[in-house]
């Protein structure tokens, strides 16, 4: 038997990177899944590939009422919500903490921190209803183990774990376990934002600083994610998991 039979996963940001590589580790284990993300193209290329599975879904994490449209399309489609992953991030180019203009600053908060008041919301009343469920966002080693150049991401994903860690005791009598991965930085999108130019030097020189070798990659974190959204994880709660190659220690 699958590890997520019968589940049903809204996973944003799953247009590509992290996101898309959970989508399809998910629905491998046999869930449902939402492919939500603000790129409707990359979300309906994530969801063809995965099949009958998987539904596209367009949305602004940054907006209420695009998170509970996303929401409700997943009730619609299936009659559950089991799993939220609030995977979708942003963040500012690796720089001097005085560049970053407002705009960029309030778009990082919008994505990184206020989604997650939107999806929380939208979902615990649901899983409440179910008896229980499982929330997991993608935060960052950055917010556990912060360095120059990033400082308002590196703060966005420090509020991030916090979150986790207080909705976590506030949702336990509920049954509704919350959790967090703290990935080191990738093969995604935002790789060249985070090392401020994606060069072979660059990518030498954070390789070097990971005791592993190697950047993370999309399945990295899918596997991680899959075992927390698992019942292989049912008394785990509150957890900021490192997937990092040993870059925090």
């Amino acid at each position: 038997m699958a590890r997520l039979d019968g589940k049903v996963a809204v996973i944003t940001g799953a247009a590509s990177g992290f996101g898309a590589g959970m989508a399809k580790r998910f629905a491998e284990e046999g869930a449902k899944v939402i492919v939500a993300d603000l790129n409707a193209k990359g979300a309906a290329r994530i969801a063809d590939e995965i099949g009958e599975a998987a539904l596209p879904v367009t949305a602004d994490v940054s907006m209420k009422a695009d998170v509970e449209a996303m929401v409700e399309a997943a009730m619609q489609a299936h009659g559950r919500l089991d799993i939220m992953v609030n995977n979708a991030g942003f963040t500012h180019r690796n720089g001097d903490l005085l560049e970053v203009d407002e705009e960029t600053f309030d778009l990082i908060t919008a994505v990184n921190m206020k989604a997650i008041y939107h999806s929380t919301l939208a979902v615990v009343p649901i899983m409440e209803k179910q008896g229980g469920g499982s929330i997991i966002t993608t935060a960052s080693t950055a917010g556990l183990r912060p360095r120059p150049g990033l400082t308002w991401y590196n703060a966005s994903k420090g509020w991030a774990i916090t979150a986790t860690k207080s909705m976590a005791v506030e949702l336990a009598p509920k049954n509704i376990r919350v959790n967090c991965l703290c990935p080191v930085a990738g093969e995604t999108g935002m790789l060249g934002q985070f090392m401020g130019e994606d060069t072979p030097e660059k990518r030498a020189q954070f390789r070097a600083s990971i005791p592993l070798g190697r950047l993370s990659t999309p399945l990295d974190i899918a596997n991680a994610a899959l075992w927390l959204a698992s019942g292989e994880a049912e008394f785990i709660t509150g957890v900021a998991l490192e997937v990092d190659g040993g870059r925090c220690i």
